[in-house]
Parts: C-alpha cells; sequence; structure tokens
C-alpha cells in the first residue's frame, strides 16, 4: 500500500483544515492507519489513529477535542478534520499504516510504516 497525503495549506489560529490521505492497493481496509506531524527541529509526533473499520480511534493529547480521524474504505482514503487550529499545530502532516501485531494505542513510531509524503499545514496567529 502506498499513501498520498493532501490538503494542507496556510489557515490562521481557530480556522479549520480537512487533510485527506489517499491510498493505493487493495489492502488499505485491512489496516488500521495514523496520523503524524513534525514541525522542523522536532520529532514526529503521533496525532491521531484509526481502526481499520473506522469503529475505534485514538488520539495524542495535544489534539484531543479538535481533530477528528475518519476513513472510508470504499474510496481507499483516510481524513483528518482539524478544528480550533493553533500555531503550534504547524507542521508537516504524514500517514502511516499501523504494522500488524502491534499494540492498539501505540504512539511508537517504529510501530507505524508505508509512510506517505506529508502535508504542509501553517497557521498563523
Amino acid at each position: 500500500v502506498q499513501l498520498q497525503a493532501s490538503g494542507g495549506g496556510s489557515v490562521q489560529a481557530g480556522g479549520s483544515l480537512r487533510l485527506s490521505c489517499a491510498a493505493s492497493g487493495r489492502t488499505f481496509s485491512n489496516y488500521a492507519t495514523a496520523w503524524f506531524r513534525q514541525s522542523p527541529g522536532e520529532e514526529r509526533e503521533f496525532v491521531a489513529a484509526i481502526g481499520s473499520t473506522g469503529e475505534v480511534t485514538y488520539y495524542g493529547d495535544s489534539v484531543k477535542g479538535r481533530f477528528t480521524v475518519s476513513r472510508d474504505n470504499r474510496k481507499n482514503t483516510m481524513y483528518l478534520q482539524m478544528n480550533s487550529l493553533k500555531p503550534e499545530d504547524t507542521a508537516v502532516y504524514y500517514c502511516a499504516l499501523k504494522k500488524r501485531f502491534t499494540a492498539w494505542g501505540t504512539r511508537d513510531l517504529t510501530d507505524f510504516g508505508s509512510w506517505g509524503q506529508g502535508t504542509q499545514v501553517t497557521v498563523s496567529s
């Protein structure tokens, strides 16, 4: 499976953006998937994950209550709805597959793979 994130852009604080992660390949629906982000000079940070059927999710503490992850397996696409954006949300956002047999709730980078190219999100104050 190959992943490609899109939908980034520039927005003012308090605004919203919706990111998409399109997957190629027929096995997308077999995997849980996730969003991460990375700011310059910082480590890649876990944002949100969603189960293979879309019924279960978990979030990083910094985005909980503001971001919502979803997916449409008919379209092989995962989404990240970002509301109440803050300048500290500025980063390149990446999507990834959660590796099989890794713990639900993991935020460890090594438990994720098939990283797609990221999309830049810039939030101005």
